[in-house]
């Protein structure tokens, strides 16, 4: 079984779709699967979808691209949606910082990301961070949440270097389809440092497809057993042990209740 740690299953590329789209990620052994916002809407919708599946799970956040748009009630909004999820929502997030794109600017981008760190800390869940060309001000904002906090960096992009610092830090590390890419030699050796109790493996659909699917357009959950394999194989290991660590650290991150998941 696998978990696909990081998907959007509330994308409008998804929209009418969602029921066979888990259908097909079932008949792929995919087990459960975590549904990231964007924002406060995204937040609830993802709640919602996540309350008619039971192998479906979310979390709450406000992304980096949409710092700028938050109003001022915005973390008592998502306090709601964490709080009364029951179980469903099990992390907040997506968050943190975006330099490549700056869809929102960094001083907005920055307080926004510490805000929901706060409130993460204060509802004792998991974060799910998003960052990118960002490192040196992802990890210094997250610095002073080390040993308060637990969480993933999702979809992670960066080198050794930066695996490292991340890793020294506590978190955890998530790898979708750009590490399957050729060009991503640096990446692949970072994904060869992760201990194994601290890896999970994603999607980001409907972006990111991995390869042998890379032109598939939207990615889907069903694909995540490609990264896997290819991890397991860049890493000297049994796909299957990978598959079942990578569950397993899933669960115990998010606190999934994987007995109710089909």
């Amino acid at each position: 079984m696998l978990i696909d740690s990081h998907c959007h299953l509330t994308s409008g590329r998804f929209k009418g779709r969602v029921d066979r789209i888990l259908d097909q990620a079932r008949r792929q052994g995919v087990g459960a699967l975590v549904s990231a916002a964007a924002d406060v809407a995204d937040s609830a919708g993802a709640l919602e979808l996540a309350r008619r599946h039971a192998d479906v799970f979310c979390s709450a956040g406000v992304h980096p691209h949409e710092a700028k748009e938050v109003r001022p009630d915005y973390i008592g909004e998502l306090r709601e949606i964490v709080a009364g999820g029951a179980g469903k929502c099990v992390a907040v997030g997506e968050i943190g910082l975006d330099y490549h794109y700056e869809y929102s600017p960094r001083e907005a981008q920055r307080r926004v990301f510490a805000e929901q760190l706060e409130l993460a800390a204060e509802l004792g869940k998991p974060v799910i961070i998003h960052t990118r060309e960002a490192a040196g001000d992802t990890l210094a904002i997250l610095a002073p949440f080390a040993g308060r906090l637990k969480g993933v960096i999702h979809s992670f992009t960066g080198d050794a270097d930066e695996v490292r610092r991340l890793l020294d830090q506590g978190w955890l590390i998530g790898f979708a389809g750009i590490v399957t890419y050729r060009n991503a030699q640096a990446n692949r050796e970072a994904a060869k440092l992760v201990p194994t109790d601290r890896l999970l493996v994603e999607t980001d659909a409907p972006y990111l497809s991995p390869e042998p699917v890379r032109k598939v357009f939207p990615n889907v959950p069903a694909h995540v057993m490609h990264t896997a394999r290819f991890l397991a194989e860049l890493r000297g290991e049994r796909f299957e042990a990978l598959a079942e660590q990578t569950t397993r650290n899933a669960i115990r991150l998010f606190g999934l209740a994987m007995a109710d998941a089909q």
